[in-house]
C-alpha cells in the first residue's frame, strides 16, 4: 500500500513438541538458515534466529501485509516438513503447538539480538521454562500455567 512505513519488531519463541531436545548442533544452524529464507519469501526480515536443542527463538521484522500468527504458522509448518523431508530426526518431527511474541523497540534490537545468539549460555543458569514465564511477567501477559511449554510425562 503506498505511503504505508512500519517497523515492528517480534521476539517469537516456540518449542519442540513435549520439550524434547531433538534440534542437533550437527544441523541447527541449517534450520535457522531455513527459517531465515520462510521468512524472507514472505516479505520479513530475518534479523536474528538461534535457540537451543529444545526451543527456538526468532526475532523479525514484520510487514503489516501478514498476521503474527500466519508468519508463526509458516516458519512452523514449513521447518517441520524441511526437518521431516531431510529425516534429521528419528520418527515425525513436530513443534509444539503455540508461541510466544513479545514486540520491541529499534533501540532494543540490539539486546535481543544477543540475548538470541547467547541461548547456550543463558540456559546454563537459567530453564527455558523460568525464562520464559519471566518474559510473559516482563511483558505482563497474563498465562494459565497448564498452557506452558511443558514436557509430556
Amino acid at each position: 500500500m503506498p505511503n504505508t512505513y512500519t517497523q515492528i519488531y517480534i521476539h517469537a519463541v516456540f518449542a519442540v513438541k513435549n520439550r524434547v531436545s531433538l534440534l542437533d548442533n550437527s544441523w541447527r544452524e541449517r534450520l535457522y538458515e531455513y527459517m531465515g529464507g520462510v521468512i524472507r519469501e514472505h516479505g520479513h526480515s530475518a534479523i536474528a534466529i538461534g535457540g537451543v536443542a529444545d526451543h527456538v527463538h526468532i526475532l523479525l521484522g514484520l510487514r503489516p501485509a501478514q498476521t503474527i500468527s500466519n508468519i508463526m504458522q509458516n516458519i512452523k509448518g514449513s521447518s517441520s516438513s524441511w526437518i521431516n523431508r531431510e529425516r534429521l530426526t528419528n520418527g515425525k518431527f513436530e513443534w509444539q503447538s503455540g508461541y510466544g511474541a513479545f514486540s520491541y523497540a529499534q533501540s532494543q534490537i540490539p539486546i535481543v539480538t544477543r540475548y538470541i545468539a547467547n541461548q547456550e549460555k543463558h540456559h546454563e543458569k537459567r530453564s527455558f521454562i523460568e525464562e520464559y514465564k519471566q518474559n510473559l511477567r516482563d511483558f505482563g501477559i497474563d498465562y494459565e500455567e497448564q498452557f506452558i511449554f511443558h514436557s509430556v510425562n
